[in-house]
């Protein structure tokens, strides 16, 4: 399993995650290495009912969920809404959400935090940033390979207004994916 270091940080509205991945975009991260993860304010009741059926409440991805984003981060890479259990209706884009389609699909114990978890942050943390994505926060993440990447990343966190900045080696879901490892 390969590792790679990634920064995490908690952002209060759409428009500062926006701002935030608009600038790493800028300073050069690729869109596949930027993941959101926040609530599906839509509130549909058709979304909500469907996470109670027994049928899997796995990635739904469309027209529907980039109109949900906007035009904010509607270039991130692989956009789809997910039903958490425990948490309720997500939208994640970028690697977070092959991590996060086996929790919605009810494949993987421990649902938000364990997942969070199993991509490297300590328990405390992950805990923290589930209960701060289902209080309306965006969960912001960029790939990063060098300490100078992990330093403009942070920068760039703060500059957009985020809280509980954090930095960590994880397992890089990418590379999982390719080879079927976990």
């Amino acid at each position: 399993m390969s590792k790679t270091k990634a920064v995490f940080g908690i952002l209060p509205t759409e428009a500062s995650a926006k701002q935030a991945a608009d600038a790493l975009k800028a300073a050069g991260f690729s869109a596949d290495d930027i993941s959101a993860l926040f609530p599906d304010r839509s509130g549909t009741k058709d979304f909500a009912h469907e996470q109670n059926t027994k049928a899997p409440e796995g990635a739904a991805t469309g027209a529907g969920v980039g109109g949900v984003v906007g035009g904010g981060l509607g270039w991130l890479a692989g956009i789809g809404a997910l039903a958490i259990p425990g948490v309720g209706p997500l939208i994640a884009a970028g690697p977070i959400l092959a991590a996060l389609s086996g929790v919605a699909a009810g494949a993987v114990v421990g649902g938000l935090t364990g997942t969070l978890i199993g991509l490297g942050i300590p328990e405390i943390e992950a805990k923290r940033y589930e209960g701060k994505v289902k209080d309306g926060n965006i969960l912001l993440s960029v790939h990063a390979e060098s300490s100078e990447e992990i330093d403009r990343a942070k920068k760039i966190f703060e500059n957009a207004g985020a809280d509980d900045i954090s930095y960590t080696e994880e397992a890089s879901v990418a590379a999982e994916a390719k080879t079927g490892t976990r």
